[in-house]
């Protein structure tokens, strides 16, 4: 199983919210065809088909834990899968 795939089952499985790495997350959303935006510390991902936008920023070099439930909110919501 490859990193990605494990990352995702991680964040899909919801018990580990605070410890995703912010890197990590980023690169994920990349590789779910994501394109990012970069405004000062905030980390814009958007998708064409997704409504939502996702705004991340750094706790350290972790994601924020609410920002990794959204996450998995819209991965869930739209049946993401890596492209």
């Amino acid at each position: 199983m490859s990193r990605h795939t494990q990352l995702r089952q991680r964040i899909l499985n919801g018990r580990s919210d605070a410890n995703i790495r912010f890197n990590d997350l980023c690169a994920l959303l990349k590789r779910l065809g994501f394109t990012e935006r970069i405004r000062g510390s905030h980390h814009i991902f958007r998708k064409e088909g997704v409504a939502e936008r996702l705004n991340l920023q750094r706790d350290g070099s972790h994601a924020k834990s609410y920002q990794v439930r959204q996450v998995r909110q819209v991965i869930l919501n739209y049946k993401l899968e890596e492209d």
